[in-house]
């Protein structure tokens, strides 16, 4: 090197010294050495490993435009099929609904909210996590969604079930049961109570197991460790201790099997992901990329005919032919839809039944959660009929931010979707005050909540089928020239992995039928 010069490295090393790591980062960027770019720049490193084989030329028309019916609009369209898709609501994406300021949601009854959230708060009403195997990233990864981690499990959050006489950090509630499980368990292993089913090798190894696991002392007997916490926090001084360790038998009485259990779920685990921007990013990219003027919104059908040589479907608005049929529609809804599809078909689409699930999302005016209770991301869990609450995986340390007060399911569900707005609000409230105190009202910006029941043309927030019988296995297989798309018709009900798998499923029997018969 010539005098007066000097490398790459003793400047990146400079800048980091000066500016920190985002100058340094930047720095890097410019030359060459890391990507240097906006969420708006973001570009797919490749293409799905999905396409159909061989171009065809059929008019296809899709009824719905949630996921399913978008993904077979896509993937139909590059290879050379004309689509047309019907939707019956004012926008794209179907249940992948994520909620702005401005947004206006009106149910079933007549009831509209309207957001008032601030500029960048969004609230994902419907699915809002993505599990890293599922088939959903390959489709961010190919249309150009960047996505985030989303927190779907956080030791810093609470648990507060009836068991309990306050609500307690979910990180002490689990160590406290990991430990005292274990200690039963070391003492049955030393009793003898195991011998029929351990070796004396394998007890050794069992009792490591134990002792390591639940943090037991040398004598086998569990105590509390650091794992439950600190009331203040180690720093220059130790840490204080959180409380006095609770007995055994009011341990037991927390009830906290299924919070125990829950990351350990296949979808479910850390670590999860979502569209950064809001979850109907993936929607929007689909609906652009299969052209919006394809797309025909607030146009709900009326009637679905079989003809010898095409389908004919009937909307409020006129009548299309096409030489195909891929319905997308909740099947519950489709089968009260006129036409002349079979009777065993109409009553297979009839089979599964629609369930309730509710949410509501609280705008506060500042992040308490993160600044008062250090809990950034996550969820608590409850035995309430709030069920839920989610912290915000986007925005840390920004001003203010969304809270989702309830996630609930079926009767939960259903009282809350038998409540004016207004009284889901102070009913959320209420519980959520008894997990945080009186900032969960006294913070409260606004609030939009949604009963997926009461949402027109979908009524429901998914499905259940009392089997995966004769009628699932039916309505896999073309009624006609009139296929079936949707979650509901997969093993993954509930998820948008569920819908698009659905969709490359129908594509590719649509395709190969095409292609045969020429």
């Amino acid at each position: 090197m010539s005098e007066g010069t000097i490398s790459r490295r003793a400047l990146l090393v400079g800048l980091g010294v000066a500016g920190g790591a985002g100058a340094m980062y930047a720095a890097m960027g410019a030359l060459g050495l890391a990507p240097d770019r906006h969420e708006d720049d973001y570009a797919p490193p490749q293409r799905s490993d999905f396409a159909l084989r061989g171009k065809a030329a059929a008019k296809v028309v899709i009824l719905g435009a949630g996921i399913a019916g978008l993904a077979t609009a896509y993937e139909l369209g590059k290879a050379g099929y004309d689509c047309t898709v019907l939707e019956a609501r004012d926008r794209v994406g179907g249940r992948s609904f994520t909620i702005r300021g401005g947004d206006k949601i009106t149910e079933l009854g007549g009831e509209t909210q309207e957001a008032r959230f601030g500029e960048g708060v969004y609230f994902n009403a419907g699915p809002a996590r993505i599990a890293q195997w599922m088939l959903t990233l390959d489709y961010c990864r190919e249309l150009g969604v960047p996505v985030e981690v989303f927190v779907n499990d956080n030791p810093n959050g609470y648990t507060f079930n009836s068991g309990m006489k306050a609500p307690v950090r979910t990180r002490m509630a689990r160590a406290d049961t990991y430990g005292y499980m274990s200690e039963l368990l070391a003492k049955a292993t030393n009793a003898g109570t195991l011998d029929k089913m351990v070796t004396s090798a394998d007890r050794e190894v069992l009792l490591d197991f134990v002792s390591e696991f639940g943090g037991l002392s040398d004598d086998g007997v569990y105590r509390g460790t650091s794992r439950r916490g600190y009331r203040t926090d180690p720093g220059v001084d130790a840490g204080t201790s959180p409380g006095p360790l609770p007995p055994m038998s009011e341990v037991l009485r927390y009830g906290l099997g299924r919070t125990v259990a829950f990351p350990f779920d296949y979808d479910q685990a850390m670590p999860m992901f979502q569209p950064v921007g809001g979850m109907d990013s993936l929607a929007n990219k689909l609906a652009d990329a299969v052209g919006r003027d394809r797309i025909q919104t607030s146009t709900q059908v009326t009637k679905i005919t079989n003809l010898p040589d095409g389908v004919e479907v009937v909307h409020g608005g006129g009548s299309v032919k096409a030489d195909y049929c891929v319905a997308a529609m909740p099947p519950h809804i489709l089968a009260r839809t006129s036409g002349n599809l079979d009777a065993r078909v109409v009553a297979a689409l009839r089979t599964p039944t629609p369930l309730s699930a509710g949410k509501i999302g609280l705008e506060y005016r500042r992040r308490w959660w993160e600044t008062d209770e250090r809990i950034y991301g996550g969820i608590t869990e409850t035995d309430m009929d709030i069920s839920h609450i989610w912290y915000p995986s986007y925005g840390f340390n920004g001003v203010q931010g969304l809270v989702v007060g309830y996630y609930n399911l079926n009767a939960d569900a259903d009282s809350y979707a038998a409540m004016k707005h207004a009284d889901r609000e102070r009913r959320a409230i209420q519980q959520g005050i008894r997990v945080h105190g009186d900032k969960y009202r006294t913070e409260l910006l606004s609030s939009v909540s949604i009963a997926w029941r009461k949402q027109p043309h979908i009524e429901g927030a998914w499905v259940g089928w009392p089997s995966y019988g004769a009628e699932f296995t039916l309505l896999q297989e073309p009624a006609g020239r009139v296929y079936f798309a949707g979650d509901w018709l997969t093993h993954l009900i509930a998820w948008q992995a569920g819908a698009l798998d659905s969709a490359r499923k129908v594509v590719t029997q649509l395709h190969q039928r095409v292609l045969k018969e020429g």
